[in-house]
């Protein structure tokens, strides 16, 4: 059987990756709904990352965040998603871009 630190940094070793794919689709992607759920995959690498120092500390700290984070980020989606229909509606696009001709 693994010893704990093992598991634990098989779980750090994840969410790191999960959290660099995020970041990578926030940076090098133009397409706003791609970008949304590219945070929300960070959010989801911190909640893995948040559940597994829980559990392996023993206290109920970290899951308790991880409710918290996810009531944000279903707020998020729906004022996010709500956001991209509006401008989809009078632009035609949610290119990154073409959202960048909106400023003054």
């Amino acid at each position: 059987m693994e010893s704990p630190e093992t598991t634990q940094n098989w779980y750090l070793l994840l969410s790191t990756v999960l959290f660099s794919i995020g970041v990578m689709g926030v940076l090098f992607r133009r397409n706003a709904l791609i970008i949304l759920m590219c945070i929300e995959l960070m959010l989801n690498a911190v909640n893995l990352l948040l559940v597994s120092f829980s559990a392996y500390s023993g206290n109920t700290e970290g899951q308790v965040f991880v409710f918290f984070i996810m009531v944000v980020a279903a707020a998020e989606v729906a004022v996010g998603l709500a956001l991209m229909v509006s401008i989809y509606r009078n632009i035609g696009s949610i290119d990154i871009n073409v959202l960048n001709k909106l400023k003054w």
